[in-house]
C-alpha cells in the first residue's frame, strides 16, 4: 500500500493527464515544491489585460539586483548586501519585503544580532521555480 503522499502524487498526475487530454484552459504544474493550476498559453492575451495593473509595479533594477543578491547569497544581512552593491539598500529590503519577495530569515549569532533576510515561497511562485536550486548558476548568466 503507498503512502497517502503516494495517493496524491498520483490523484494530480490523472488531474493532470485529464487536462491536458481535454484541452482544458488550465494546466497543473509543479511549482516551488507544491503545484499550481495555470493558464494555458493560448490564453495570454486576457490574462495579460487583467494583470496589467500589476505589471504597472514592476522591479526597478536596483530592487532585481538587490533581489539577485539576496536569493544567491541568503542568509545575508544588510551590511554584507550593501558591501556587495556599493549602496545604502534598507529602503530596497523593505519594498522586497512588502511584496513579499523576502523575508527575515533570522538573525546571525554575533553581538548585536542583525537581522539576516531570504527568499520567499513568493519568490519561488513568482520567478516561475521550484527551488533555489534551480536557479541559475552565476557563470551561466550573461
Amino acid at each position: 500500500p503507498g503512502t497517502k503522499a503516494d495517493e496524491i502524487r498520483e490523484a494530480v498526475a490523472a488531474l493532470k493527464a485529464e487536462y491536458d487530454a481535454t484541452g482544458r484552459a488550465f494546466s497543473l504544474e509543479e511549482i516551488a515544491g507544491g503545484y499550481q493550476l495555470l493558464t494555458r498559453p493560448a490564453h495570454a492575451d486576457i490574462i495579460a489585460k487583467l494583470k496589467k495593473a500589476k505589471a504597472d509595479r514592476k522591479l526597478s533594477a536596483a530592487a532585481l539586483e538587490t533581489l539577485a543578491i539576496i536569493a544567491y547569497k541568503q542568509p545575508i544581512k544588510r551590511v554584507d548586501l550593501e558591501a556587495i552593491r556599493g549602496a545604502q539598500s534598507g529602503e530596497l529590503i523593505r519594498a522586497l519585503m512588502e511584496r513579499n519577495l523576502v523575508k527575515i530569515a533570522g538573525r546571525e549569532e554575533i553581538p548585536g544580532a542583525p537581522l539576516q533576510y531570504g527568499t520567499t515561497k513568493e519568490f519561488l511562485d513568482t520567478f516561475g521555480i521550484n527551488s533555489l536550486e534551480d536557479l541559475p548558476r552565476p557563470e551561466e548568466v550573461k
